[in-house]
């Protein structure tokens, strides 16, 4: 599990993933969890699983940069996920996605989220790149990805949002600008 100061990221098994994905109304998964998801989140829209399960199917080690859930420490209840699109590139690049219950948005639980990841992948030595992608509508998440300090690199064609913007940060300059946040002063 990764802590941050509001939140805890907790980790879905393959198991989990899989039967989250193929089963959603199954609630076995939360069987002796110390939080509820009284949002449904990925049980009415599937989100980011119908792309990871296909690959822990196929390999279930890359699940260690896969789905977490992004749990409210203070009412204990799941509010949004976060995972990675898959391991680090053959270049040491990574990318994130994140989704929250529109209830809890625009109130920091993204950046925070993000910080929390980020700073757990930095740790491990193939991780050289951090890449966030975002539609060039999407105007606030365009303005936190600047905030911490992400550059434009360039755009993509995403097959179901259409162009974004991508976002790339260096490993070494995220630790350098963002460490005192993530292990606290």
């Amino acid at each position: 599990m990764i802590r941050t100061r509001r939140l805890e990221l907790h980790h879905l098994s393959v198991d989990q993933m899989i039967s989250l994905y193929e089963h959603p109304e199954d609630t076995s998964i939360y069987e002796g969890a110390s939080f509820t998801n009284p949002h449904r989140h990925l049980v009415d829209d599937s989100g980011p699983l119908k792309w990871r399960v296909p690959q822990v199917k196929s390999d279930p080690t890359l699940n260690k940069w896969f789905v977490r859930w992004v749990v409210l420490t203070d009412t204990r209840e799941i509010i949004g996920s976060t995972s990675f699109h898959g391991p680090p590139s053959v270049d040491g690049m990574i990318e994130i996605g994140l989704g929250f219950h529109p209830a809890f948005q625009g109130q920091g639980f993204g950046p925070e989220a993000l910080v929390g990841m980020w700073s757990w992948a930095v740790d491990d030595p193939g991780v050289q790149r951090l890449r966030y992608t975002v539609s060039q509508s999407n105007t606030r998440s365009v303005k936190v990805i600047e905030k911490f300090g992400f550059n434009n690199v360039g755009v993509q064609i995403d097959d179901i949002d259409g162009p974004e913007s991508i976002y790339e940060m260096s490993s070494s300059d995220f630790r350098r600008l963002h460490w005192i946040e993530w292990r606290g002063p």
